[in-house]
């Protein structure tokens, strides 16, 4: 899962706005697709730069992903590292491209739960969830003093 962190957290929320506000939104392309859309602003490569390094290797995001070297010098497999030092995991981006993450689902009201990974509200949907996820792991880790311990 990834590294909950308030970069990671300002960047899914952009992610969203621009998903929200695009017109172009298309699952079948490397750049304007779940992980396009993210790659879009940790990296800030346009769509089309976006996909025409993934054009230079083979398959989809899944199996780039499965095929990542960080040390290959491929454009793609930069630029996936990119996203990884931004605190995702390659996990973390196969399931948003299919929207298929458990912990993050779980947030999601039940009814509303099967979405699909090719349809952008469920894209949204799904993303806000996972801020929602990031930000409660945060809030686990402070520590706030007691009212005793103030007082003292």
């Amino acid at each position: 899962m990834a590294k909950a962190n308030p970069q990671l957290i300002e960047a899914l929320r952009n992610t969203v706005k621009q998903l929200s506000a695009s017109n172009i939104y298309q699952w079948g392309h490397m750049g304007s697709c779940n992980c396009g859309f993210l790659a879009q602003e940790l990296t800030k490569l346009n769509k089309d730069e976006i996909h025409s390094r993934a054009m230079q290797k083979h398959g989809d995001w899944n199996e780039q992903l499965n095929d990542y070297c960080p040390t290959s010098g491929l454009l793609m497999d930069d630029l996936i590292s990119e996203m990884l030092h931004a605190g995702l995991d390659t996990e973390d981006l196969k399931n948003l491209e299919k929207l298929s993450d458990k912990e993050v689902l779980q947030r999601i009201d039940f009814s509303e739960r099967h979405l699909a990974h090719n349809k952008k509200d469920d894209v949204v949907k799904y993303i806000k969830a996972w801020i929602g996820l990031l930000e409660d792991q945060i809030a686990e880790k402070i520590s706030l003093p007691t009212q005793e311990k103030v007082l003292a």
